[in-house]
């Protein structure tokens, strides 16, 4: 399933590094990053969750929330956000269907070896709850400067 621009974002309900539901629909009138990692604690992950938070304000500025979804564990994404003080939610789509609603669920391949897995995608979801845009080629480290200018375009 490939999803469109301007279409309605697939809705969905988690948990949190917290252990607390969080919705799609809480952030109405808000714009969403919903980016897409393949594990927490790990290098590339982590360069990208760091951009992030420390570009909070640039965010809180442009009226953003950023929620990153992994299929890890609540238990190590608490870790992951109490090593790097991750200042945002990091979800737990442990069944992997919200990453299969949003179409990242993938084939992929690692030294030979071919396994389904989150391919790293960022949704740019706005107020009204539609898919504004879609970044799926960047740089972990470059990533929060990819998606401020994606905000600013």
């Amino acid at each position: 399933m490939s999803l469109t621009i301007g279409a309605p974002a697939p809705q969905f309900s988690l948990q949190n590094q917290d252990g607390e539901t969080v919705k799609l629909s809480d952030f109405k009138g808000q714009t969403v990053v919903v980016y897409f990692y393949p594990k927490a604690l790990t290098p590339g992950c982590t360069d990208q969750a760091c951009g992030l938070r420390d570009s909070h304000s640039d965010l809180a500025s442009r009226n953003t929330v950023v929620l990153g979804l992994s299929p890890d564990p609540v238990s190590k994404l608490t870790k992951f956000r109490d090593k790097h003080g991750l200042n945002f939610d990091l979800l737990s789509d442990v069944d992997h269907a919200v990453a299969e609603a949003f179409g990242v669920w993938q084939l992929k391949k690692f030294m030979g070896k071919e396994y389904m897995g989150v391919v790293r995608t960022t949704f740019i979801i706005d107020g009204d709850g539609n898919l504004a845009q879609i970044l799926d080629k960047f740089k972990t480290k470059t990533h929060h400067e990819t998606l401020l200018s994606a905000l600013d375009a």
